[in-house]
């Protein structure tokens, strides 16, 4: 019988994070992760909200008037952020008022102690680390009148492996069990193989981890004299164009960034951590800052699942349902919060912001004028340290005299490339982002912001995956454009910097560079700008996205030399047939992993080869079989024309098998296993109905969705499925295109 092998291997990987080889790296609490020096946080070198302009004037508002950071309301023009505490709550408060006749500045009085009573102020102490100075950590928090059940449903082994693999998650693996779709054992992912009871540090652990990153306990410390460690959480400000359209103030409505922490291999690098989902900011505007369960399990697996393609993406940590917290979208929803890492949440509207093509004001939010020395700032901050652009003398720095060189037009250029090579990833690999709006591209060229998105089943290039885009704006065809249209609005709002930085002879702006411009002087300034820099930034993006595109097509079909016709003459003629015979995108690169040249010579062999592939047509009683069979056999000649001409670059020993080394190439580059929209669709149902025994099916799927290229569910077996494991059976299905009616579903924007 085909049994699996992941479960021994989920077990060994849980011990190894759970700390059975923590003699490899020493792993601490997540209140006392290392925090970065001044000069690498955000907090730290950013404009904070003038209302709460530290951390300790941030607790006294929050102890007098806490509705200031739940309230929407347009920041100060120079502020990029506002200190913001995670505090989920349902929306509107379900606030006791006073008497009917009370007046209003009772019923105001009644809404700041009803909020008092919810924010985290009542200090507790924090998981315990032998050796390590209570000055160097953070003081974790909790509120006198909140106290949501709060269940761990996921923890991403490979997002905490790669982004912040010091930190100690106790016995957080055991509790979520064996990851397994059938749940036919009800086994643990113990920490060393035993079934002894965890230690008291890894409870410790396990527990504050989860009080934290479900917006229980909140992590800031206001004393001391040491700026490295007065910390507090924030949400930042960012504008936008959704649906081509100024939507004026946005930002981070429901999201809210805990802490930063070098990586312990890489001081140099940071990641942040954030919860999405955890309450109200000043961004909110009529939302509730919430997130519910559905749009949470489908960005928690879908981040990793682009890491493991190979796609720049932001990483997913943890996910924890409240069961008990409504959520009102379509239907009454429970909350779910994520917490997602990333080197810098920074996004093209962040600098919109800064410098809008117009200013605006309605109820609950608007638009500030501009703030160019806001806009310089944060460019400086973005450029020194989230791009690192090399070769720039920076101001201040040690044999630097004057304003340094000039990063406006690098900058650009940069996040050109970047954004380039990450949506030439989502064409590789048939993903649809579905809400390409300015303010949800990253200024690191991450895919970020995962709501109604798809990979594609039936290869249709202008599929719309959200159901929202009735016009079809985001379409799978146009995601290129849309990043270029992106990238434009980014080249707006930095013209006029760029424009005076090459009228200063390639030298940076000063501090207040702009204060006493005209605007005369500003559109000057813009104009040359836009001159001096669109052109190159479009071709840089252009050639920048075809060059990649190139390299990953040529991986999924296993083709070493770089042709310049290739794409002409095989990989959009692949697109063409698979788009003439409704063929499954994915099914049919895995299919053509197995292709030999040699069976173009052989009839029945040939036509056994072309009949495997259409066995994933959506809709076989509309296909047309001579006509396909004509058309594939076409195809695979000239295919397997390509291959030959190229054999010697796979002939690195005289005995090497070539086609063995291909298929193993191709099966290296296309995954078995796609996170599919039927597939999130029955995850999301099992878990929704019961989470506490569904985490192990959410557990395989994720860990599926790391392992793509895995031969899951005992690939290539044709013999008798009773004879397989039910558990590989299930990973059979799991893998398979699914129920005809669910495939190119479209997704809600609603989250």
């Amino acid at each position: 019988m085909f049994t699996t092998t992941t479960a021994a291997n989920a077990n060994s990987a849980a011990a190894t994070l759970n700390g059975a080889h923590a003699h490899a790296r020493p792993r601490v609490p997540i209140s006392a992760l290392p925090l970065p020096p001044p000069s690498h946080a955000l907090t730290h070198n950013l404009t904070p909200d003038p209302h709460t302009p530290t951390p300790a004037a941030w607790r006294e508002t929050r102890e007098a008037r806490p509705s200031l950071q739940r309230r929407a309301r347009l920041l100060a023009p120079p502020a990029h952020f506002s200190y913001v505490a995670p505090c989920p709550l349902p929306f509107p408060f379900r606030v006791e008022y006073p008497e009917e006749d009370a007046d209003g500045e009772a019923q105001v009085a009644a809404v700041e102690r009803w909020l008092v009573d919810r924010e985290a102020l009542k200090e507790v102490p924090c998981a315990g680390v032998d050796g390590r100075e209570d000055g160097k950590r953070l003081r974790k928090y909790v509120a006198e009148k909140r106290d949501e059940e709060r269940v761990l449903i996921g923890l991403a082994e490979t997002g905490l492996k790669d982004c912040v693999p010091h930190l100690a998650v106790g016995d957080a693996f055991s509790l979520l069990g064996t990851p397994s779709l059938t749940g036919a054992a009800n086994e643990t992912a113990s920490t060393n193989g035993s079934t002894a009871a965890p230690s008291e540090d890894a409870v410790a652990a396990r527990q504050e981890l989860v009080d934290v990153l479900s917006g229980h306990a909140m992590l800031a410390n206001d004393v001391g004299d040491d700026p490295q460690t007065r910390w507090a959480p924030w949400s930042l400000r960012y504008s936008g164009h959704q649906f081509g359209t100024f939507a004026g103030q946005l930002g981070d409505g429901r999201a809210i960034s805990l802490r930063i922490t070098p990586h312990p291999d890489d001081p140099e690098t940071v990641y942040e951590l954030q919860l999405k989902g955890a309450g109200r900011t000043p961004f909110s505007r009529m939302a509730d800052g919430l997130a519910v369960l559905r749009s949470s399990i489908r960005e928690f697996l879908c981040s990793e699942a682009m890491h493991a393609l190979s796609i720049p993406t932001t990483r997913s940590l943890s996910l924890i349902s409240l069961p008990n917290l409504p959520v009102e979208r379509e239907r009454v929803e429970s909350a779910c919060i994520l917490t997602r890492v990333a080197p810098s949440f920074i996004r093209i509207g962040n600098f919109e912001a800064f410098n809008p093509p117009a200013n605006m004001f309605f109820f609950g939010g608007g638009q500030q004028p501009a703030h160019l020395d806001g806009l310089r700032v944060l460019g400086e901050w973005t450029a020194r340290r989230v791009l690192k652009l090399e070769r720039i003398r920076w101001r201040g720095d040690p044999g630097v005299e004057g304003p340094g060189d000039a990063w406006g037009k690098e900058l650009v250029f940069e996040v050109a490339r970047r954004n380039a090579r990450m949506v030439a990833g989502w064409q590789a690999y048939g993903f649809m982002h579905g809400v390409i709006n300015t303010d949800n591209v990253s200024i690191l060229g991450l895919t970020i912001d995962y709501g109604p998105y798809a990979f594609m089943d039936v290869f249709d290039p202008f599929h719309i995956c959200n159901h929202s885009d009735q016009e079809g704006r985001y379409a799978y065809k146009f995601q290129p454009s849309m990043i270029i249209y992106a990238l434009r609005a980014l080249l707006n709002a930095l013209a006029p910097l760029i424009g005076a930085e090459d009228e200063l002879g390639g030298k940076a702006v000063s501090p207040g560079w702009a204060d006493n411009a005209s605007p005369e002087q500003i559109k000057a300034w813009t104009d040359r700008g836009i001159r001096l820099v669109k052109e190159d930034m479009e071709r840089i993006a252009e050639e920048a996205c075809a060059v990649e595109y190139g390299k990953l097509m040529h991986k999924r079909l296993a083709l070493r030399r770089l042709d310049k016709d290739d794409e002409l003459l095989i990989a959009r003629p692949l697109l063409d047939l698979m788009e003439d015979h409704r063929l499954d995108f994915h099914g049919t690169f895995r299919r053509l992993a197995g292709f030999r040249p040699s069976v173009v010579a052989d009839a029945a062999a040939l036509e056994a080869f072309v009949e495997s592939l259409l066995r994933s047509c959506a809709e076989p009683e509309r296909l047309d079989r001579a006509r396909a069979m004509g058309d594939w056999k076409i195809w695979l000649e000239k295919y397997a024309g390509r291959i030959e001409s190229e054999r010697e670059l796979w002939e690195e020993t005289p005995e090497a098998d070539v086609d063995k080394q291909r298929e193993a190439a191709a099966k290296a580059a296309n995954p078995r296993f796609v996170l599919r929209q039927w597939v999130l669709e029955e995850v999301i149902k099992k878990v929704e109905t019961d989470a506490e025994s569904k985490k192990r099916v959410l557990g395989k799927v994720l860990q599926m969705a790391c392992h793509p290229f895995e031969p899951w569910g005992a690939e290539g077996y044709d013999g008798d499925e009773s004879s397989l494991d039910a558990e590989v059976r299930e990973e059979r299905r799991y893998c398979s295109m699914g129920e005809r009616k669910l495939l190119g579903f479209q997704c809600s924007c609603s989250s």
